[in-house]
Parts: structure tokens; sequence; C-alpha cells
């Protein structure tokens, strides 16, 4: 196992990789406009796509964003979102040793605290946030979107 950041040349895999994300996912745009999201992200130093690496495959990856802050002593503060494993290499550790890659970058990057939501009610899935090093019941969290999503 290797956990490492993602190539610019992995686009596919990825994309492939989020296939096991969500049961159903709105389609994505036009192959260009994806392609130039993808090379945004791939420039913005505050975006980290982990990627854990199998015999020469991606089967997991996570996101992390690095937010600069004016509080807490102008530390900074991370997001994770995207945590997925391919559904074949699920229960063998990839998505804690991701998780906890990317708090350890995050911790290594003066983050004073990292956020992570699911949408998800399965207690194992509580327990295995929690066995990656994540808390619950310290805040409370809320999501908004827009009205037409």
């Amino acid at each position: 196992m290797l956990i490492r950041h993602i190539k610019e040349n992995e686009l596919e895999e990825l994309l492939n990789l989020y296939t096991h994300l969500h049961h159903q996912d709105a389609p994505l745009p036009e192959k260009s406009i994806v392609k130039s999201i993808w090379k945004e992200v791939t420039r913005n130093s505050l975006l980290h796509y982990f990627v854990v690496e199998d015999d020469n495959k991606i089967v997991s990856s996570c996101t992390l964003s690095i937010i600069p802050n004016l509080t807490r002593g102008a530390r900074p503060y991370g997001v994770i979102e995207n945590v997925v494993t391919h559904t074949d290499y699920r229960n063998r550790g990839f998505g804690t040793s991701i998780l906890r890659y990317a708090l350890d970058f995050a911790w290594k990057n003066n983050c004073y605290k990292v956020m992570l939501l699911t949408g998800s009610k399965d207690p194992a899935i509580y327990q295995f946030y929690e066995n990656a090093g994540f808390k619950k019941g310290i805040k409370t969290g809320f999501i908004a979107y827009p009205s037409d999503f």
C-alpha cells in the first residue's frame, strides 16, 4: 500500500473510483469542463487529493482542503470530503489509512482542526471515522443546498 498525492494524469482513475462513492450522482459536465476544473484543482496548493495505491491501482481517495484563517492564532483548518474506497477493497484498512494520512498532513501544516461530515446513519460508518481519529458529538453540523439541488 502506498499513500500519496494524486498525479495530474490520474483524473480518469479518480473519476472511476468516484463511481463507488454514491449510488447515484449528478452527471458530470462535458469532458473539457471537467478537465478545466481538474487543472484548477491540481494548481491549487490548498487542495490535496490523496490516494491509496495497491498493486498499481488507485483503490481509495479523500480530499483535504486547507483553509486560511484569522482566528485560533491565524492557524488554518481542514475539511475532508469525498472519502471513498473501491467496493472490492473495503474492510482492508485502506480508508482508515488514508484518513490518518490526511490528518497527519493537516497537523504538519499547522491546522488547528479538521472537519468531516457524513450523510450516513450507519453506526459502522461512525465507528470507521472514529477509528481514523475523528470524534463525534463535539459540534453540530449544518448544511444548506441551493433550492434546485
